[in-house]
């Protein structure tokens, strides 16, 4: 008698590979200043794709040791933040380092700009309380900037009036909030657009103005994950463009 052979548990394992498949987690790690538009561009492309993407931000103590076995992706603040992440651990791939979207500094003031602050020459001018960061990607911003003036003696007028040096843009925000006598904050403009019922916002003048960008790397738990390079794909697509655009970010930045 001929045996018969029976394809439904075939048919069901089939089944289960692809529902997990379509419902993997891509576990996204980084700092805070780029999480907004981050986490904007993850939802729109899980409900384009039907893939799960987790986006866990702050800064970089709370989040590097679960990212080190749990991380596929891991974004930037700037590529020194970047480098430091490849330098200081060891599982985020340097040759897959895809740079994605620029900002400019910026300088916020108190609402209404009660001091008229013009620029960052009218910040070496006078003297005024600034807060800046020198960390977690803007190691050297205020220099860089006050720098491109070209003079020393305006690189030594500035740092008298820093009262803060925050390790993070975070605990910046934070000290900002709490202390109204610093009268301008040295910063991204991404932070003013997340955070307008605390700031203003002046530009800083063109020709001193400082770019720096979000990148994204894979780790070795995400290479070879084609749902991960799917999403690393979508970053850099229109659709993430423009998310990333209406929170102050640009591929190119008209001179």
């Amino acid at each position: 008698m001929k045996q018969e052979f029976s394809f439904l548990p075939l048919a069901i394992a089939m089944c289960f590979v692809a529902t997990t498949t379509a419902h993997a987690e891509i576990a996204v790690f980084g700092p805070g200043g780029p999480a907004a538009p981050m986490k904007e561009a993850a939802t729109a492309f899980e409900k384009e794709t039907g893939i799960d993407v987790k986006v866990t931000s702050g800064p970089t103590a709370q989040w590097i040791g679960a990212a080190q076995t749990d991380a596929d992706v891991v974004y930037s603040g700037s590529q020194n933040m970047m480098d430091d992440f490849i330098g200081d651990h060891g599982f985020i791939l340097a040759d897959s380092v895809t740079p994605l979207y620029l900002r400019p500094s910026a300088i916020l003031v108190r609402k209404g700009n009660p001091e008229a602050i013009t620029g960052i020459a009218n910040l070496v001018e006078r003297e005024l309380s600034i807060m800046v960061v020198d960390g977690a990607g803007q190691v050297g911003l205020w220099e860089d900037i006050v720098g491109r003036m070209r003079d020393v003696d305006a690189i030594a007028a500035f740092r008298a009036n820093i009262d803060v040096i925050a390790p993070n843009s975070g605990e910046a925000l934070t000290t900002w909030a709490a202390d109204d006598t610093i009268d301008a904050f040295l910063i991204w403009n991404h932070w003013q657009i997340e955070n307008a019922d605390l700031a203003d916002m002046v530009p800083t003048e063109p020709e001193l103005t400082i770019y720096r960008d979000t990148s994204i790397a894979l780790t070795e738990k995400g290479k070879g994950n084609s749902e991960t390079a799917r999403f690393v794909d979508f970053l850099s697509g229109d659709q993430a463009a423009a998310i990333f655009n209406s929170h102050g970010w640009a591929k190119h930045i008209e001179r």
